[in-house]
């Protein structure tokens, strides 16, 4: 059956599902305190950069099914399903921020308090929180209005930047956390037009489903930091890190994905979740060595990288002027959060280095950081006009065959500094490139 849903939050997380949840007949409001975002998705205009959500958004609001607006408690009193996709950002000792989910479940309990509003509904967190916050909300509901007939579940969600739309639509499972057979049921019953090719739908209990959100971010972490760290290794030897990965990922039990080295990985997922994850984990006396280390090595990683940059240059970068390909933290996004092309950005800076970035999606939000302390070029031949070196940063598919030739004439010096990995030696040596990358050496 179709049902009156409401999300709260239209960030990468909220405007997705919400979307999602239109699409298979339901009836969608999404709730977002910014009036101009807003007043542009009611438009059908979205306010990120997602494949396949701009066509999906406006047919959807076109034929009534989602709309979005300011006002939460017109939402919540018509919903029967209240999705909180709220921001858990990173507080300065790693630990989740929770204000914001905290805050607007007390808003709720508020309006069906004043309203005197007993009906069912379920209050479900699919932000990214620590175990123990299904809990947390649910006591927010029995102080203010003791009266109430809230359910609260935990319902994680596993969308892939730059794969979101396709995540959600047609995801490899589902995890629902409840202990109510009522919520179950419904839950199901929402979900099942998402799996009909088979895919499973598993139902664990609230603290349970909370931790399978951390723990599959943080092994998924851990496969990248694993890579990164070994390719220091193969450096030293002279081993090459991309045979490597080639060689262990045909093994079924290890899998061909997340093995790539490169600068690390960043986003609004990986980095914050696995400090939240660390944190609980020593507040409970139960320290998790490993995530830890994955956490330190994605730290260091970059750093490498940049150092190769600077031992080039003898450390002496002032007035330097490089080309930048890439600055979302992945590609087919415009998220630049925890970006590791910014990390790079912020050490030249700091040693007196130029910059000229290029991102098929992302300069809007780096303008917002950086503004006009570097230069944003149209596109990725006019970022190389007379630099003395390109930095590549991400792997966006129009990096991967460019003109060499047309490179090599642009540049004042034929010389690459590659993060992701995407030429061979062989066709750097055709060509006449310098070329340093991760975790191979020319031998």
């Amino acid at each position: 059956m179709a049902y009156k849903i409401c999300v709260v939050g239209t960030g990468y997380v909220g405007l997705v599902s919400g979307t999602s949840f239109a699409a298979t007949g339901n009836d969608v409001i999404c709730v977002d305190i910014d009036p101009e975002k807003v007043e542009k998705l009611n438009k059908g205009i979205p306010t990120i950069y997602e494949p396949g959500l701009e066509p999906l958004l406006q047919r959807n609001v076109r034929e009534g099914r989602l709309r979005f607006t300011t006002n939460l408690e017109e939402a919540v009193l018509t919903a029967t399903i209240i999705f909180l996709c709220l921001p858990t950002p990173p507080m300065e000792d790693g630990s989740a921020d929770l204000s914001h989910l905290l805050n607007v479940a007390k808003d709720i309990a508020m309006i069906l308090k004043k309203n005197d509003n007993r009906e069912k509904k379920i209050i479900v967190n699919k932000s990214t929180v620590p175990v123990g916050t299904a809990d947390k909300v649910r006591s927010v509901f029995d102080e203010i209005f003791p009266e109430n007939q809230i359910e609260v579940a935990s319902n994680p969600e596993f969308l892939r930047e730059g794969f979101a739309v396709e995540d959600s639509m047609k995801p490899e499972r589902i995890v629902i956390g409840t202990r109510s057979k009522f919520v179950e049921e419904v839950m199901r019953d929402l979900y099942e037009p998402f799996v009909r090719s088979g895919n499973p739908i598993y139902v664990f209990d609230e603290r349970t489903a909370e931790v399978v959100k951390y723990a599959a971010n943080a092994f998924l972490a851990t496969k990248i930091s694993f890579m990164n760290d070994l390719s220091a290794f193969c450096e030293a030897v002279g081993a090459d890190i991309e045979k490597v990965r080639i060689g262990i990922g045909s093994d079924s039990r290890i899998g061909k994905r997340f093995l790539f080295a490169g600068l690390g990985f960043g986003g609004s997922c990986f980095p914050k979740d696995i400090r939240a994850l660390i944190k609980t984990s020593e507040e409970v006396g139960t320290p998790l060595t490993i995530v830890k280390a994955t956490y330190e090595v994605n730290q260091k990683q970059v750093q490498r990288f940049v150092k190769k940059i600077l031992d080039y240059f003898a450390g002496d970068v002032q007035g330097k002027k490089f080309a930048l390909w890439g600055l979302a933290f992945k590609p087919n996004t415009d998220d630049v959060r925890e970006a590791p092309a910014f990390k790079v950005i912020d050490v030249l800076l700091e040693n007196g280095a130029k910059i000229r970035a290029y991102d098929p999606e992302a300069v809007e939000n780096t303008k917002k950081i950086y503004g006009d302390r570097i230069e944003y070029a149209e596109n990725m031949y006019e970022c190389l006009e007379e630099a003395d070196a390109l930095i590549i940063a991400t792997e966006w598919t129009v990096f991967r065959n460019p003109d060499f030739n047309k490179m090599r004439s642009l540049m004042k010096k034929p010389l690459i500094f590659d993060g992701r990995n995407l030429y061979t030696f062989e066709e750097m040596d055709k060509f006449g490139f310098e070329y340093f990358c991760i975790g191979r050496r020319k031998i």
